[in-house]
């Protein structure tokens, strides 16, 4: 044996003296055999140490492969809540209903998935197979700690962990997650979430929620690189994000949500497709935090391109026994116009529908534009093919949990089993949108069983459909005005609207109750009853008090997108009141406008005329009896209260861009009425409006309004309540019912008499719209300039009164013109839609009333 002596060295350090001697004393022959010694001992312990590994792995495996457990002889330790043969389910035999290794390692995987374990192992130890496991503990609470921008209701209902669930650390960070995501969504990209688990007893845990919210973080600018054709202030109105400003705080516009701005790239493309700019890509939408100014600058990248028209519009139709020029007239584009991809989508509608009506069910209609780039027109071409035959399988209705499921079923105009059809599917989504009962909604096809079937899925996300408004506002014509109102847009999930509303102001007052059933019996015909009670107090404008009490059925028909009808029956009860100061001079006030009694004898009993001098008006005794009112008032005193009833219909038509803040499009109506179906008024009553849009030069917007009316006499006499009244709605620049025939024997009570209306009327207005470039567009705030000009003529309403041989003296009964000038101020304000203006009149009757300055304007809170 040979015995070599060494010394312990740390890494560094040199050999000490016994090493040295080993080299020194005959050192080549004593290191070979060293060398020699220490190769056969190393090999020796290798062979010992391999001979019993081998020997245990040859035991090792043998029982696993003689003795293969079967499902039922697994063994279950650990277990408290979780019963031991749900764990032994968890292992799947084979044919022979053994379990070999492959099946028991499958088993422990999907315990593992479960989520209900820790940790979960497996135990061969004596020939047996033992599944160990540690089980999660059970949720006893969850809370939330620091939300107050969120509350409990709405993160609780978020998160997937639950209480009386098991605790899963993979789900805990997955709620984490989502809580900081519906943080961010509400623009709080600050936030943090931490969760805590508390330990309780019985293997309970209590899970909390730490969240330290921070600030809201907006965008602090919005900027748009590439557009030329229209400015940064106008494609701020068409996008839904919203810089922030000083009254910021009334809405979330301008929170950063970056779903918005994705989904604002689609409403630029839209918008530009709708102009005419065939070409257009929005090619990015770019976000910055910015630190400095602790928000998000927020910058589109257009490629405008060019603004094409239409330069021929042909139908063609692969289907032998179908015309494709039978669809013209449904077409709403035309040679010349600037092209419209909307109106192009419609027309597709439309046409398709029409085809299946006609029988041809599987029939498409593609658009197809041939561009001329270097005319910049787009040749449109609506060919009409035989679709394939894919018929609707199944509608999946999924995310509903309020809205009956009927509801939504309802807005398609196919069900299961019809021929699938692409344009009325999109219709359908459209429809869905317009209720404003989701927040989203999206239809998307699937393969269904068999190659000629697709599945529709419906996925809706709800949203609250209720509102309760407290609303304010004042006008020169009623004073100040307060409402209270409670809606419900979808009662009961049905789809059903209802609203009460009682108003109350300084010279305006009454209660509205409103219900409409949309869809009739099953029939897209709506239903709307209406239950209502006003009273109109005297006022400078007039003399005397109304109250009306009125209950009115309508239906309502679409008859198409942009076109509807609404026929109606009216029935109400009419009745007129003098105020005190009119009926007892002597024990009440006299109002400011009226002349004093100190006046009137000072006078002589006599008032100067101002418009005719040398005729002054001459008193009766000082006093303010019945006999101070218009003779036409006095009259409808006389008949007490008045009953009418009348059928009538509106037909409406609405292209406008925008109901809120229209900048291009048509809004048309025309009313008509017919009063004498029972009741004791008779006569046909004709109103027509219209409102034209357009842009005339980068964001100044011209709107022309053209309007008229007519009344006409059926049988008996007209009253004087039932003719039009006129004033800033006809010509601005002129007091509420300032405008027609007045009765001026009656001048001295209000100053300038009661106006008695007319029958006809016509009015034209020019209205320029502008924006304050100077000011930011968040504001809301834009300028007019406008010019009216109208008439109203035409009494036929009492004139004479037998009962006490009076009769009135009526001022000018001719179609002369009124008009007038003015500046506006419109503020879309965060209060609501506000509106100043000053008018001043060019041409009047010497007896119309004069305003030059007008407010109104109103908020819902």
């Amino acid at each position: 044996m040979v015995k070599i002596g060494y010394k312990r060295c740390n890494i560094g350090e040199s050999p000490g003296p016994a090493t040295d001697r080993l080299w020194n004393d005959k050192g080549a022959w004593r290191m070979m055999v060293g060398m020699r010694v220490l190769r056969g001992g190393l090999a020796a312990a290798l062979m010992m140490v391999a001979l019993p590994m081998a020997t245990v792995t040859t035991v090792s495996l043998v029982p696993s492969q003689a003795v293969a457990q079967t499902a039922a002889s697994i063994g279950v330790q650990g277990n408290r809540r979780i019963e031991a043969d749900t764990i032994r389910s968890y292992f799947k035999p084979g044919p022979d209903g053994r379990l070999d290794n492959i099946r028991i390692d499958d088993g422990l995987k999907a315990l593992i998935e479960t989520g209900l374990f820790q940790d979960v192992r497996i135990d061969r130890s004596g020939g047996r197979l033992t599944v160990v496991v540690v089980e999660n503990p059970v949720i006893g609470r969850v809370a939330f700690e620091g939300n107050k921008k969120v509350k409990d209701e709405q993160l609780l209902a978020e998160v997937q962990s639950k209480p009386r669930g098991t605790l899963s650390r993979a789900m805990v960070q997955s709620d984490t997650q989502r809580i900081s995501e519906i943080y961010r969504h509400n623009g709080r990209y600050d936030v943090r979430v931490e969760p805590k688990i508390i330990e309780q007893p019985n293997n309970r845990v209590d899970l909390v929620f730490e969240i330290t919210e921070g600030k809201k973080t907006t965008v602090k600018a919005i900027e748009f690189i590439g557009n030329q054709a229209f400015s940064s202030y106008r494609l701020k109105d068409v996008i839904r994000t919203r810089e922030t400003n000083l009254l910021s705080f009334l809405g979330s516009g301008d929170v950063y949500d970056s779903d918005r701005v994705e989904a604002d790239r689609d409403v630029l493309r839209r918008f530009y497709l709708k102009n005419g700019y065939a070409d257009v890509q929005i090619l990015a939408a770019l976000t910055e935090y910015d630190p400095a100014r602790g928000g998000f600058l927020v910058t589109f990248k257009i490629d405008e391109g060019q603004q094409y028209r239409v330069g021929s519009v042909e139908f063609q139709s692969s289907i032998p026994s179908f015309d494709g020029n039978s669809l013209r007239s449904l077409s709403r584009v035309s040679v010349g116009s600037v092209y419209n991809a909307e109106a192009v989508e419609k027309s597709v509608e439309e046409m398709s529908i029409e085809a299946s009506r006609r029988g041809y069910a599987f029939a498409t209609v593609k658009p197809r534009g041939d561009r001329n780039f270097d005319a910049h027109t787009v040749s449109i071409v609506f060919a009409v093919d035989e679709g394939p035959r894919t018929y609707i399988e199944r509608i999946n209705v999924r995310g509903n949990t309020r809205t009956r499921d009927y509801v939504i079923r309802r807005e398609f105009d196919v069900s299961e089993g019809d021929a699938f059809n692409r344009a009325l599917v999109d219709r359908a989504e459209r429809r869905l949108k317009n209720l404003d009962f989701f927040k989203s909604v999206k239809i998307t096809p699937e393969p269904g069983s068999s190659t000629d079937r697709v599945v529709l899925n419906v996925d809706v996300e709800e949203k609250s459909t209720g509102d309760f408004s407290v609303s304010g506002g004042y006008s020169t014509a009623d004073g100040f005005l307060g409402e209270v109102s409670i809606s419900e847009r979808n009662l009961l999930g049905r789809g059903l609207f209802a609203k009460a509303s009682v108003t109350y102001g300084q010279r305006a007052r009454g209660y509205a109750l409103s219900f409409v059933e949309p869809y009739l019996l099953g029939y897209r015909v709506a239903l709307g009853l209406d239950l209502y009670q006003r009273e109109q107090l005297a006022s400078s404008y007039v003399s005397y008090n109304t109250k009306t009490l009125g209950f009115s059925p309508r239906l309502g028909f679409q008859l198409r997108e942009d076109l509807n009808l609404q026929l109606r029956y009216s029935i109400s009860q009419m009745e007129i009141t003098l105020p005190e100061y009119l009926r007892n001079c002597q024990n009440n006030p006299v109002p400011s406008f009226f002349p004093t009694p100190a006046y009137i004898n000072a006078h002589g009993g006599t008032v100067a005329n101002p418009n005719d001098p040398s005729n002054p008006f001459t008193l009766n005794n000082n006093c303010y009896s019945d006999g101070e009112a218009s003779l036409a008032v006095r009259k409808e005193l006389a008949s007490g209260r008045v009953l009418t009833s009348a059928l009538g219909y509106s037909l409406a038509y609405n292209t406008l861009d925008n109901n809120k803040n229209p900048t291009a499009g048509v809004l048309a109506m025309l009313n008509q009425d017919f009063a004498g179906v029972g009741g004791d008024v008779n006569y046909l009553k004709t109103s027509g409006d219209v409102k034209l849009y357009s842009p005339v030069v980068s964001d100044v917007i011209s709107v022309l309004h053209l309007q008229g009316g007519w009344l006409a006499k059926t049988s008996g006499d007209l009253r004087m309540l039932d003719h039009f009244q006129m004033g800033p709605n006809l010509v601005r620049g002129f007091a509420p019912a300032g405008i027609g025939p007045r009765d001026i024997s009656s001048y001295f009570m209000t100053g300038y008499g009661d106006a008695l209306g007319g029958t006809k009327y016509w009015g034209a207005s020019l209205e320029l719209q502008m924006p304050f470039w100077f000011l930011p567009k968040e504001v809301g705030m834009k300028g007019a300039v406008y010019a009216d000009a109208g008439s109203l003529w035409g009494y036929e309403g009492p004139k004479c009164w037998a009962a006490t041989a009076e009769c009135l003296t009526m001022s000018d009964n001719s179609a002369k013109i009124r008009s007038s000038v003015g500046v506006g101020l419109i503020w879309q304000s965060p209060f609501g839609p506000l509106r100043f203006d000053y008018a001043v009149p060019l041409s009047k009757d010497h007896y119309d009333r004069v305003q030059e300055f007008r407010f109104g304007g109103g908020t819902t809170f």
